[in-house]
């Protein structure tokens, strides 16, 4: 019997969600182990409320709730995604945290309030839950949710950077939408880069400081997005290193996006950019193949279309040409859908491709997912650079020389042709996986901190591109 609270205590509500999360607990039941069950699942048998398509469920405690956040919340979202008929998800809330938002009743003006409880900014929409996680963003992640679970300790600041599109505005919000869920007490502000200058100018120029000390000091969480737009605003970048110091003084949680790393930084005083630095600093780069086919995936899950719907052939198709950035690869989903319902038509890489066409210009549309990349043209040039037999380069050997010149012909299928890791690793007798897996992030890391291995990458890429 499916319980709702209120002050007097619970009484009854639809059947429906009571049958859809014993079905939820059944299929954790059968994966995650019984021991598990039991400790985290087992206790969990009353709704707050349904609000929004969301299913607000009461845990027993923060041990619970939090171990649940981090490690099964999307595996219990992508069920509920299979099972349900309407766009429904599942969130987890303790009865302290009830409390805390001055709840002596949970009732439903408080639950519908609960949209406004997420102040400072937050688009409620980016969360962890959604944000899809590859090699390109693994560690900037792994950060920004333990920052999230200890703001102000793990490190403060977190400094994030990458390319215009590539979900830094997206992890970083996802750190004030998990702060507010997990605590509602906390003050969060986002706040971009160019509207920070524009409210100091303007209180500044209004004698009305004291409502700008207000509204960026008195807060827990900072989240600055695009600092590098501080650059030449000298007046700014004053108020921004005070209100800096104040903040991470008292052990406010501080979190900075930009589009280059400290280092780069131009035109900003140094002593500003070497706080950037304190705590810890997280690259995002651009998503490779299979991430980005991840990603369309995930965005289907928010659209009329199901999954099943879309032919693997026309998610690869959009993976491949759309490399740039996720809000490309999105806008290009999302043409492809906007063609098939306003036509009616059948999903094809034919259709996908006409759909396709206005956002194509300039680029060289790869229709062909069968064609074979030239990876003997790639072979010769390795083994004609290194100076050793294609015999040599598939073989078991261990010697300096030969595994060497295997890593960097793995890295450059890897990054020239965007083959699978399995398939670059049946090019090399047959080789795992992990171990293409782990040549490649030892060339990647040896450009990185390697002048020779450098020269040696692009010497044989540019050799191979002629």
């Amino acid at each position: 019997m499916l319980l709702y609270i209120t002050g007097e205590g619970y009484f009854n509500m639809n059947d429906t969600y009571l049958e859809l999360w014993v079905k939820t607990k059944y299929m954790l039941e059968k994966s995650v182990g019984q021991k598990t069950f039991n400790e985290f699942f087992n206790p969990i048998t009353k709704i707050a409320k349904i609000e929004n398509d969301t299913v607000f469920m009461l845990t027993p405690n923060n041990f619970v709730k939090n171990r649940i956040d981090k490690l099964f919340l999307n595996k219990i979202n992508d069920y509920i995604n299979k099972e349900a008929t309407n766009s429904l998800r599942f969130k987890f809330i303790t009865e302290e945290e009830v409390a805390n938002v001055h709840m002596n009743r949970v009732n439903t003006q408080t639950i519908n309030n609960m949209q406004t409880i997420r102040n400072g900014n937050l688009n409620q929409t980016y969360t962890f839950d959604n944000f899809v996680t590859g090699r390109n963003n693994r560690l900037a992640s792994t950060i920004a949710i333990q920052v999230a679970d200890q703001p102000g300790v793990f490190a403060n600041p977190l400094y994030i950077f990458g390319d215009v599109g590539l979900g830094k505005t997206h992890l970083m919000q996802s750190i004030g939408n998990y702060i507010v869920d997990n605590d509602h007490s906390k003050k969060v502000l986002y706040v971009k880069t160019e509207n920070f200058v524009e409210d100091y100018v303007n209180l500044l120029r209004s004698k009305q400081i004291e409502k700008f000390n207000e509204k960026y000091r008195d807060i827990d969480i900072l989240l600055c997005d695009d600092i590098q737009f501080l650059s030449k605003k000298n007046q700014s970048q004053q108020e921004f290193f005070k209100l800096f110091e104040k903040l991470h003084a008292d052990n406010k949680q501080i979190v900075i996006t930009s589009d280059r790393p400290t280092t780069e930084l131009k035109d900003i005083m140094t002593r500003l950019t070497s706080r950037f630095s304190w705590g810890l600093v997280a690259d995002i780069n651009a998503p490779d193949l299979e991430h980005r086919i991840e990603i369309l995936k995930k965005k289907l899950t928010t659209h009329s279309i199901q999954g099943e719907e879309f032919p693997h052939e026309v998610l690869e198709l959009i993976a491949k040409n759309f490399t740039s950035s996720v809000r490309e690869l999105e806008g290009a989903l999302n043409r492809v859908i906007f063609y098939k319902t306003m036509l009616n038509e059948e999903l094809t890489v034919e259709n996908a491709y006409e759909a396709l066409k206005p956002l194509l210009k300039g680029k060289e549309m790869n229709k062909d997912l069968n064609k074979t990349t030239d990876v003997d043209k790639l072979f010769d040039v390795v083994c004609g650079y290194y100076n050793i037999s294609r015999t040599d380069i598939i073989s078991n050997s261990r010697k300096r020389a030969v595994v060497y010149p295997r890593q960097v012909a793995m890295y450059l299928m890897r990054i020239l042709y965007e083959i699978p890791f399995k398939k670059i690793g049946s090019f090399f007798n047959n080789r795992d996986h992990s171990t293409v897996i782990n040549s490649c992030e030892k060339i990647t890391f040896g450009i990185k901190n390697e002048d020779s291995i450098k020269r040696d990458v692009e010497n044989i890429k540019s050799k191979v591109e002629k």
